[in-house]
């Protein structure tokens, strides 16, 4: 046998041995790390537990996020527990703007959503206008904001002492 060989075979015996000289060799068994699988099984078993039930035929879903942005998702499965109002929704899920999902979803949306979309528009609206004013302000800007606040003309708590001393 080569001994190159041989010294390479008894460095890796030596490197397997958990105990001392003459112990038998075992190999270190590594556990495996929780994989999402595992996440997976556990999120069902919670969701059996209350009872959801699948909702077919749902061809997307969009959330709509504080900052103007939308959750959307396409073709998700979705499962409902309506008793518990939970709603559990599986798929990948992309960050749009709304102004890319708008033309869309106007042909799914009623009257009263309509409104609310309206009332959606111009937060948004203003959400991007406080992002641009700040940069174009200075100086100009915080003299603006100076003014909105008025001034304290009187003194109400010299006028509300005078008050209880009139009632005692």
């Amino acid at each position: 046998m080569d001994p190159a060989k041989l010294a390479k075979l008894q460095a890796a015996a030596a490197s397997n041995r958990i105990g001392g000289k003459g112990t038998v060799r075992r190999k270190i068994v590594r556990k495996a790390k929780p994989s999402a699988a595992q996440d997976d099984k556990k999120l069902q078993g919670a969701l059996k537990k209350l009872n959801v039930q699948p909702i077919q035929g749902v061809e997307e879903v969009n959330m709509f996020r504080e900052d103007g942005n939308v959750l959307h998702f396409s073709a998700p499965k979705v499962h409902a527990a309506v008793s518990a109002n939970t709603f559990a929704i599986y798929g990948t899920g992309h960050v749009k703007e709304l102004t890319e999902l708008v033309p869309g979803i106007l042909n799914q949306l009623g009257p009263d959503s309509l409104a609310s979309l309206r009332k959606l528009a111009e937060s948004y609206q203003a959400i991007q206008q406080g992002n641009q004013r700040p940069a174009a302000g200075g100086e100009a800007a915080a003299e603006e904001e100076d003014d909105d606040v008025p001034d304290l003309v009187e003194n109400f708590d010299v006028e509300a002492a005078d008050a209880k001393v009139g009632l005692d």
